[in-house]
């Protein structure tokens, strides 16, 4: 699997509400997602800055551009407009077939989409509120929720879904009082029995490169940084 192809899986199972071609960018609607699903992508070396930034902002939404693997002329034409770099973030991907190992009983369980409403409260308590979930709604094909389980209480979230033979988790989260427990490595599992039942053979994951325990984890299970991207955003 290429970075390109990566970022494409990105984009289908984490959908924005709308996109747009214009002059040189790809521009996302994202309806309060966060940056994943509102940053623009540049589709030309040359391109305008200012086109983008008319474009977010009639959106209503930041100046802000996903730099991927390749686009240094960019980023360096950002950094001089003092476009602040953030959230740099790994795109990793691990054989599902290498993934997989039965999570212990009654840990980590795979429910078919929408979510259950303890899912959704706990993902709240996590910062992933409604606009995210609304992503989640968008994403076409096979797709899934994960719910991890410890001490009789529901202490973990996921979600994954299927582009083509590819799968990707997003929203991984684990109630602090849980983590350090295996949980997330039982949830990654049961993520990857889905994956392969669909006729998935790859798991894919982004994961911010501060996330040294979330990157530790992934590693451990099989799964190697195929692309990366970071963002510039304009200050305020």
């Amino acid at each position: 699997m290429t970075a390109t192809e990566l970022y494409h899986t990105l984009d289908r199972t984490w959908p924005a509400a709308r996109t747009v071609q214009v002059k040189g960018w790809t521009i996302r609607e994202g309806q309060g997602g966060g940056n994943r699903v509102s940053a623009a992508t540049v589709d030309a070396p040359k391109a305008d800055v200012a086109v983008m930034e008319q474009a977010q902002a009639e959106l209503d939404q930041p100046a802000v551009v996903r730099v991927q693997h390749g686009d240094d002329a960019i980023d360096d034409q950002l950094a001089s407009q003092g476009y602040i770099k953030k959230d740099e973030t790994l795109l990793m991907a691990g054989p599902v077939a290498q993934i997989i190992e039965n999570p212990p009983p009654v840990t980590a369980f795979t429910v078919a989409w929408p979510p259950l409403h303890v899912q959704t409260e706990l993902w709240a308590m996590g910062g992933i509120h409604a606009p995210r979930i609304a992503v989640m709604s968008r994403a076409q094909g096979a797709k899934c929720t994960l719910m991890g389980r410890l001490h009789d209480q529901i202490a973990g979230v996921g979600f994954v879904a299927c582009d083509g033979e590819t799968a990707m988790a997003h929203a991984i989260d684990v109630h602090p009082d849980f983590r350090r427990q295996n949980l997330a490595r039982n949830m990654m599992r049961a993520a990857a029995i889905w994956s392969q039942d669909q006729g998935a053979g790859t798991l894919c994951v982004a994961v911010t490169h501060a996330n040294t325990g979330a990157r530790a984890l992934y590693t451990s299970l099989g799964m190697r940084t195929v692309g990366h991207y970071h963002y510039r955003q304009k200050p305020q």
